[in-house]
């Protein structure tokens, strides 16, 4: 069985579509399911799920009791699937579902992990792809893990890679280093990037920079490292200013002059400071919410061949 995971959040107005399409495709795929998972969605998304799982009993669903975030609710659908391979992808068909018989392809040649490779990004602005390209290239050079510039979420597991994927429990995801990390046989497939079916972006400069934030502190310490060669090199620096200060007054007859340079360099360690301890607060904070120990996500109601079969709270995650 070939497992499709998509996480739907007020994509009302995709759904249709985005079923007319997976149907289409998966036909020649089959035997298929297709999870969908409603993150607490504030539209009708809802019933639109539920009158398309009344017509295909390809299709499950699952809601959560809210909005856990795009990884979680990636992750909740990654639990359930039951395929021996799964494909995960968005629900705004930026991610073009004819790919999957390609990956599905390269899984039967022995890949574990198909990744997407966007050649080209439309309905994107030139800053919003500036800034992702410089993300990419600037997480691969803090990190050991070798993670694909330009590849989303879009990729195929093998059974293999889930249940290895399945014994990483951190509650910050960032899937697409983490399916990097497990390693097995990768292989990337370059495709051209639609823009928007319709609706707006979900993730707006806020939330990129918090995804940004968690994708570093999860695969790299190399902020708190460059934090620490320039504590050293400040106080280096200062060293140096105190003794030229101590040379000027008991060596020559001139007297320091003002306190411009003083004020200076007060203010530069001050700052640096204040940017260390904001650096180590946030690695404080990922440690904070681990010892938490709090379910990823928790399900509401799930939905199998059609009919609502349980009005369940999942207490546990089943990667923890």
């Amino acid at each position: 069985m070939i497992s499709i995971v998509v996480p739907i959040h007020n994509e009302t107005e995709t759904l249709a579509e985005l079923h007319r399409r997976l149907t289409t495709v998966l036909a020649e795929l089959a035997p298929y399911e297709v999870v969908l998972v409603d993150d607490g969605s504030t539209d009708d998304s809802w019933e639109r799920m539920l009158a398309v799982a009344a017509g295909d009993r390809h299709v499950r669903l699952l809601r959560l009791s809210r909005n856990f975030g795009h990884q979680a609710a990636l992750t909740a659908g990654i639990d359930a699937a039951r395929g021996e391979a799964v494909v995960v992808m968005d629900g705004d068909l930026q991610d073009p579902p004819e790919l999957i018989p390609t990956f599905v392809a390269k899984w039967r040649e022995g890949f574990d992990v198909v990744y997407g490779l966007r050649t080209r990004r439309e309905g994107e602005t030139q800053f919003k792809r500036w800034t992702a390209s410089l993300f990419y290239r600037l997480l691969r050079s803090m990190t050991r893990v070798d993670i694909p510039a330009d590849a989303g979420d879009f990729r195929l597991l093998s059974r293999r890679a889930l249940d290895a994927l399945s014994r990483m429990p951190e509650r910050a995801r960032f899937l697409r280093g983490m399916t990097s990390w497990v390693g097995f046989r990768q292989v990337g497939v370059q495709y051209e990037r639609d823009a928007r079916y319709a609706g707006e972006t979900k993730y707006p400069a806020r939330r990129m920079i918090r995804f940004a934030l968690d994708a570093i502190t999860s695969f790299s310490t190399t902020p708190i490292q460059v934090v620490t060669s320039l504590g050293f090199v400040l106080v280096v620096f200062c060293a140096g200013v105190f003794a030229w200060t101590v040379y000027v007054k008991l060596f020559t007859d001139s007297a320091v002059a003002g306190w411009t340079s003083v004020l200076g360099v007060v203010l530069l360690l001050g700052g640096m400071q204040l940017v260390a301890l904001g650096i180590i607060g946030q690695y404080v904070a990922r440690i904070f919410e681990e010892a938490k120990q709090r379910p990823l996500y928790l399900v509401a109601e799930t939905v199998e061949g059609g009919a609502l079969t349980s009005a369940e709270t999942q207490t546990t995650s089943t990667v923890a």
